[in-house]
């Protein structure tokens, strides 16, 4: 059995970018993955404008008396620039007329019949923000492989970008298999469970980043799971399937996958839970069998297809893994790797790992509060409250 390491070198080594880069318009980049970086094309402010409502002023002390000589108004500048002696009225965000230094906030004067008296000293610079204070012409803003989020649209928006190149989403297809499975709401019938899979596996890979739009459900026979992974696998740049590939005599997954000339690359990981997890390629498709039981797929998902997602889309593949001691005693797991559910805790003595619900493969609701996964190595003894360990954050 291959380490978790080892698998995730030989899925990453594996994976990649579905295509180019595709322009899109702002409205519809939010999560997308930047493939170019965002660089400004216009000085972020564009012009020295006020940070305050108040008068453009020449720097000095207080207590001088100048005349109000105009106006400038957020989208209304004035043409005329600014003179010694003179104040000119400003609103926040206005351009400051040529030659003018500095502004005095309008809590800083007494205004009197078309005059002004300041009440304070004034220095050169005072209130006002400089053209490209945020961010200048040509400068990059972003860097490819950034998630595009509200702060990065609003740059973009603001430095002059109306369209961004994104990286393209895999296209992810999501089976099931059970003779067991019915849909969510359907009554249930002697045997049968309803199917939590496909829609946790395709939400789990668009939060990723993917699109995942086709979903299918097969029963354990080995025609229909021939014809439904060949279906599934059409058009796909992943193709996840989840039960059927284990070692029972309706597991028909791996060898419908061998018949449809998808190359093995390995199966079984020394991972609790996902021990059977499998691996393999077909050109540049990557395809996942992974566990039936809700909690297995759900870890292995996280553990390997998340990262060969994130691969694909150009971003950091790998999430950055942080240290932590664990707040109660986990069971020992002499020859498999351990992934646990945990939430963290912050406290005056450092960071704090506690498992979360009760662990067990068939146990979805143990990862309802659980904000990371914690890695224990194989032990002959419990991982002991107090030790240190090793997580990464759980995508939900």
């Amino acid at each position: 059995m291959l380490s978790v390491a080892e698998a995730r070198a030989q899925i990453l080594a594996a994976a990649r970018s579905p295509g180019d880069p595709e322009m899109v318009a702002l409205a519809d980049a939010a999560t997308r993955t930047l493939a170019e970086p965002i660089v400004a094309r216009a000085d972020i402010p564009p012009f020295a404008n006020s940070a305050m409502d108040g008068f453009v002023v020449a720097p000095g002390p207080a207590e001088r008396r100048l005349r109000i000589a105009g106006e400038a108004r957020a989208g209304h500048p004035l043409a005329a620039p600014a003179h010694l002696g003179e104040a000119i009225r400003i609103s926040t965000g206005a351009p400051v007329p040529a030659g003018g230094e500095a502004v005095v906030p309008i809590e800083r004067v007494r205004e009197d019949d078309g005059w002004i008296t300041l009440t304070a000293t004034v220095a050169a610079g005072d209130h006002v923000r400089g053209a490209g204070e945020d961010v200048c012409a040509g400068a990059t803003a972003a860097a490819p492989g950034t998630v595009l989020g509200a702060v990065e649209l609003g740059i973009a928006a603001a430095s002059g970008n109306a369209q961004l190149a994104c990286a393209p989403r895999p296209r992810v297809a999501v089976v099931v298999t059970g003779d067991e499975l019915i849909g969510a709401g359907e009554p249930l019938g002697p045997g049968q469970i309803h199917d939590s899979n496909a829609i946790m596996l395709a939400t789990a890979a668009r939060r990723a980043g993917a699109d995942a739009s086709r979903l299918a459900t097969i029963g354990d026979d080995r025609k229909a799971t021939e014809q439904g992974l060949a279906e599934a696998l059409e058009g796909a740049d992943v193709l996840v399937v989840s039960g059927g590939v284990s070692v029972g005599p309706h597991d028909h997954v791996k060898g419908a996958l061998a018949q449809l000339d998808v190359e093995e690359r390995f199966w079984r990981v020394a991972l609790k839970p996902g021990k059977p997890t499998w691996f393999g390629t077909r050109g540049a498709q990557l395809v996942f069998g992974l566990p039936g039981n809700p909690v297995s797929a759900y870890v292995c998902f996280a553990l390997f297809v998340a990262p060969a997602l994130r691969a694909m889309l150009g971003r950091s593949a790998l999430p950055q893994r942080g240290l932590a001691r664990l707040g109660a005693a986990v069971a020992a797991a002499p020859a498999r790797e351990q992934a646990i559910g945990a939430r963290i805790e912050h406290g005056p003595t450092g960071t704090t790992a506690w498992p979360v619900g009760q662990q067990g493969s068939h146990r979805l609701s143990s990862l309802l509060g659980a904000e990371v996964l914690v890695s224990l190595p194989a032990s002959a003894r419990e991982t002991a409250a107090g030790a240190e360990v090793e997580f990464e954050p759980l995508p939900r």
